[in-house]
């Protein structure tokens, strides 16, 4: 149980560091890569239902199935919008 907790916490860091570097954000750690690596497989899933399109890649840890192509994509996509929304006006 651990190890699987463990493991998906590990995934979602790269896939929200990857999404960080896709998307421009360099700010934040560690928690801030596993959040956007959450965040982009929630919405990355959310995409895939509304587009009917397929599940590229996604691993199994602990009897749940993780997209990571999707999650990756997601999170480039909300740090895009971020970066938008708090842009700093010169």
């Amino acid at each position: 149980m651990i190890l699987q907790l463990l493991l998906l916490l590990l995934i979602a860091g790269v896939c929200g560091a990857l999404g960080q570097a896709i998307g421009g954000y360099s700010h934040g750690g560690c928690l801030v890569s596993i959040a956007l690596g959450f965040i982009g497989a929630l919405l990355g899933s959310w995409l895939v239902g509304l587009l009917h399109l397929p599940e590229l890649l996604a691993l199994p840890v602990g009897g749940t199935r993780f997209p990571v192509i999707w999650s990756i994509i997601g999170a480039a996509i909300f740090v895009a919008l971020i970066n938008l929304i708090s842009r700093r006006r010169v």
